[in-house]
């Protein structure tokens, strides 16, 4: 009687359990999946595996619910607002590109009015003109402005600053530095302990004269002075020296120039 009762229990036993056990493990099969292509960081991959469980998941009441996607796909709304984004980017950006090319423009008409003046009156040797990104750059060698060790402008001098000054003038205007340069060689005398000072007052003489000679308002001047310190060439020689011995007039952009140097 025992033995019977026992198989017919043991007949009785459900197998209701292997269908919550096999989602278990598909859920982890599919957990293992993502993160490994999720670690490949390879987004084509990725999507066509989202594709994947999309489709095998969608028509039973599996793990994953119907409509669930792993990767969402962009809606033709986002789309939309995109492309507006898109232009708004390049309408902002076309009159920055029109301001640099006008910017560029302007200072190479100033530059080429300033070389003219320099070849008509055989300047060559003590003036040039130089147009990089920081801006159009005039150099004097002060052996035409100034006597040796001093800050006081000849009378040459003062000619080549009232026309140079005739060429500053722009709407709108630009800030002007005048910058004050000297050889390696010393100086030591009763108004300048250095060329520290000696080029700073060069420089702010010459600045006076601009001021003089132009209609341009003070608050776009200004004056530096380097001593000795950023020649350029290397001071080897008497030559060298006279060339690093100089003022400079720098017209400082309104608007990055560098793309329009580059494309020219």
């Amino acid at each position: 009687m025992r033995r019977k009762r026992r198989k017919r229990d043991d007949e009785g036993m459900s197998e209701s359990w292997l269908l919550p056990y096999a989602d278990l493990l598909t859920l982890l099969l599919a957990l293992f999946i993502v993160l490994f292509a999720m670690s490949e960081i390879d987004l084509q991959k990725f999507q066509r595996l989202a594709n994947v469980f999309n489709t095998e998941f969608h028509s039973g009441g599996g793990v994953i619910d119907d409509g669930m996607q792993i990767v969402p796909e962009p809606s033709p709304v986002d789309l939309e607002e995109d492309g507006e984004e898109d232009e708004q980017e390049e309408e902002t950006d076309e009159p920055l590109e029109e301001e640099q090319v006008l910017e560029y423009e302007e200072l190479k008409s100033i530059q080429i009015d300033i070389d003219d003046y320099i070849t008509e009156n055989s300047l060559e040797d003590t003036i040039g003109t130089e147009l990089t990104g920081e801006g159009l750059l005039i150099r004097i060698r002060t052996d035409i402005t100034f006597d040796s060790g001093s800050a006081q402008v000849k009378e040459h001098g003062r000619e080549v600053a009232e026309e140079i000054a005739t060429f500053l003038y722009t709407d709108p205007p630009h800030e002007i530095v005048v910058n004050g340069h000297a050889d390696d060689r010393p100086v030591h005398n009763e108004e300048y302990a250095s060329n520290w000072e000696l080029s700073t007052m060069r420089a702010i003489q010459f600045m006076y004269l601009l001021l003089e000679e132009s209609e341009i308002d003070p608050q776009w001047y200004s004056a530096r002075g380097y001593g000795e310190y950023r020649p350029q060439v290397p001071n080897t020689s008497e030559a060298n020296r006279a060339i690093n011995r100089r003022v400079e007039v720098l017209i400082l952009p309104n608007h990055d120039i560098e793309e329009a140097i580059e494309a020219e």
